[in-house]
């Protein structure tokens, strides 16, 4: 009997939406984990960066469980950041920071003491750099650097030098053979504490408005 034509269509057309409907509905199923695990990514990094909240060896629900009793979530006097407090009253802030990197967006958090001028520290829960070159940013060995450095009241808060140049107090070395990669991540970080620094500013002085 004669094949018929369309038949090879017909075929093509079920296989694929069989296996569509496959790959959709465990996207669905997955969802929810993914987004789970982001966000706990995003609670290790905010506790890596407020002062004595981060201890070696905690296992994620214990991680949860700091992050849920010590930290305040942003609201109007932190502008977006989360906050550690103490007696009701500021101690440090952790602000997100997010844009793109050379290769994928780098999301990270950056702490700022109660002067809003001290750095406690940075950490990043997701990016896609270069292994062994842009990645770099997520060892010690650079987030280190960032610890008690001082934002400046500059165009630029904070500067990633060449390896090997000499630092001020709001400096820090760039990675090494990551040329693309520091240059983008110290604009995300210096457009994020503008605009952050701004709005506390604005806010500030509406504050201050108010009560005269």
């Amino acid at each position: 009997m004669r094949e018929k034509k369309w038949f090879p269509v017909v075929y093509m057309f079920a296989v694929t939406a069989c296996f569509s409907s496959i790959v959709i509905g465990f996207s669905q199923f997955t969802s929810a984990k993914v987004q789970a695990n982001q966000y706990l990514a995003f609670e290790k990094a905010v506790l890596m960066v407020l002062p004595g909240l981060m201890e070696e060896g905690e296992s994620r629900l214990q991680l949860h469980e700091t992050y849920v009793e010590r930290v305040s979530e942003p609201d109007e006097r932190s502008a977006g950041a989360c906050t550690l407090r103490e007696a009701g009253e500021i101690v440090a802030y952790a602000l997100p920071i997010s844009g793109q990197g050379f290769w994928a967006p780098i999301k990270g958090v950056i702490g700022v003491e109660a002067d809003k001028k001290t750095i406690t520290g940075i950490a990043f829960y997701e990016q896609n750099e270069t292994p062994g070159l842009g990645a770099q940013i997520t060892t010690s060995a650079f987030t280190s650097q960032f610890e008690g450095k001082v934002i400046s009241p500059g165009d630029k808060p904070l500067s990633l030098e060449r390896p090997g140049d000499e630092l001020g107090m709001s400096d820090v070395h760039a990675v090494t053979g990551a040329t693309q990669t520091s240059s983008r991540l110290e604009k995300i970080i210096n457009d994020s504490l503008k605009k952050w620094l701004a709005e506390l500013d604005e806010k500030s002085e509406r504050g201050s408005q108010q009560k005269t």
